[in-house]
């Protein structure tokens, strides 16, 4: 097939087991100016995702698709798969995309100018996130608050800061540095591949560009309770770090911040009606419920900023609690354990002691 100049993207998107979302993210794809090839890379996929991109495939010229039979020793299963695509492609620059993302109309073609404009190496967006659920109300937006205090974009942007970070479900990066730092082949066993190609970019003197994305891509990352749990199991450890007196200091500002001024005032509320107690029980509750009501007025405060409806600062209680207990079981899973599960395959973890 003939390609004009102006088609230099080649797309990656790993998929395991992804026949709920796959056919979304192809879609909202396919359309995008600049777009050289789509690669879907079925990971040992064991449901109907292989079949419903062959079909794709009929209405979708620039769509293919390259089976992964294997995992070999030392790799992570999403490092291999992308690292396998990037291998098989042939564009100036790449974009790894998550198979749970949807692509707004125009946004490549909108980003890659700006990276093009801004000589930036490696663009990274944090994708508008859908929440239809009540605990994704609750937990999802309490992540991405403590994930923007942890990696402020505008530090991560900054060449002379040396935060670096970047979210693998949009990763857009120039394929001469990526290819020069070694691309996912050096990051092969890190869980947070994203974050750590980042890093190397970043030391090597990549210019890097993390934006928030909801106006250009969204997502919606678990589908059930269970999902979630694992998943943020795997990451928070990493994401903090491994710093386990700063992930403490955070579980203890979520509960004694965020989760006892709400139990205190309801405790207080009906201490004064079962008890029948005076002013001092009355005055109790009133400056906790003024304590959550600052809270929960900052968290819906920042909740724009990232892609939320400040409506949802409602659920910062119920998101606080489960967050804190999360970033718990994160702590154990790799410091107790050494071992946790994604995607039915299990990782020995590197912060085991």
């Amino acid at each position: 097939m003939t390609t004009s100049q102006k088609e230099r993207v080649s797309v990656i998107i790993p998929a395991r087991n992804e026949e709920a979302n796959i056919a979304r993210v192809v879609r909202s794809l396919a359309d995008q100016q600049g777009i050289l090839e789509i690669l879907v890379v079925d990971d040992q996929s064991t449901d109907r995702t292989g079949e419903i991109v062959a079909a794709l495939q009929a209405e979708i010229p620039l769509l293919h698709v390259l089976r992964v039979e294997s995992l070999p020793e030392g790799w992570l299963g999403k490092t291999h798969a992308v690292a396998c695509g990037a291998r098989e492609t042939t564009g100036e620059w790449l974009l790894f995309t998550d198979a749970d993302t949807e692509h707004f109309a125009g946004s490549l073609a909108e980003l890659l100018k700006r990276a093009e404009d801004e000589h930036v190496d490696l663009l990274s967006l944090s994708p508008g996130q859908e929440t239809p659920t009540w605990w994704e109300k609750s937990v999802i937006p309490a992540v991405y608050g403590k994930l923007a205090s942890l990696f402020r974009f505008a530090d991560v942007s900054d060449p002379q800061s040396p935060v670096a970070a970047a979210n693998g479900q949009y990763l857009l990066v120039r394929r001469a540095i990526y290819d020069s730092s070694g691309g996912h082949e050096a990051v092969k066993s890190e869980i947070l591949e994203d974050v750590e190609l980042a890093r190397r970019i970043k030391s090597r003197g990549g210019k890097l560009l993390f934006l928030p994305g909801a106006q250009w891509v969204r997502t919606r990352m678990y589908h059930t309770f269970a999902e979630m749990w694992q998943g943020w199991t795997k990451n928070l450890y990493l994401l903090y770090g491994g710093n386990v007196p700063r992930m403490l200091a955070a579980v203890a500002s979520l509960w004694f911040l965020d989760v006892l001024p709400v139990l205190a005032f309801v405790a207080a509320c009906l201490w004064v009606a079962l008890m029948r107690a005076g002013g001092v029980a009355m005055l109790t509750a009133v400056c906790f419920f003024l304590v959550a009501l600052a809270r929960q007025w900052n968290y819906g405060r920042m909740l724009p900023q990232l892609g939320f409806e400040a409506s949802l600062a409602n659920y910062q209680p119920v998101g606080a609690a489960i967050l804190g207990a999360l970033m718990l079981n994160s702590l154990r899973a790799h410091r107790a354990t050494g071992n946790i599960e994604w995607k039915g395959r299990h990782y020995a973890t590197k912060g085991k002691g």
